[in-house]
């Protein structure tokens, strides 16, 4: 019944696994090359939110992801049944949320290391919980677009 739970928990350890595996096989700002002049793995510390913002602001990040934990938590135990694809994405959501709050708490920075350069792009640096949220978000909104057209075709 609540195996959207043990996603989340997937999803925390296999972030935490994999940041694990760069702190203690990297050195800092040390990269590899994994796909010439597209993808490495750059080992890298974040102590704010995406692209560095907000940096050194631990207290606000700890509350942020409180509330956002504990609002994952109301909709998937209120919605989560209802839809597959909504329990997914929220798993998501939380695993990467907790998987960050994680590093914040224990490590006072976010270990990140996936590195892209898409079209001469050098994008932000990020990690598996990132991923995680994007994709749950993605997910989110995906669900919300087949809820409302459902609701549109059954008022018709």
């Amino acid at each position: 019944m609540y195996w959207y739970y043990l996603l989340a928990i997937i999803m925390v350890g296999f972030d935490q696994l994999t940041k694990w595996i760069i702190v203690k096989e990297m050195e800092l700002y040390e990269q590899i090359t994994v796909i010439d002049q597209f993808f490495f793995i750059t080992s890298h510390r974040n102590k704010g939110a995406a692209w560095g913002i907000l940096e050194g602001q631990m207290w606000f990040f700890y509350i942020i992801t409180a509330i956002v934990i504990v609002a994952i938590v109301y909709y998937m135990q209120k919605y989560g049944r209802d839809s597959k694809l909504l329990s997914v994405a929220l798993s998501l959501i939380l695993g990467g949320a907790i998987g960050n709050f994680i590093d914040r708490l224990f490590r006072k920075e976010v270990v990140d290391f996936l590195d892209f350069i898409i079209f001469n792009y050098d994008y932000p640096i990020f990690n598996v919980a990132d991923s995680s949220l994007v994709v749950g978000v993605i997910l989110v909104i995906i669900a919300t677009f087949i809820d409302e057209k459902k609701k549109g075709k059954t008022q018709n």
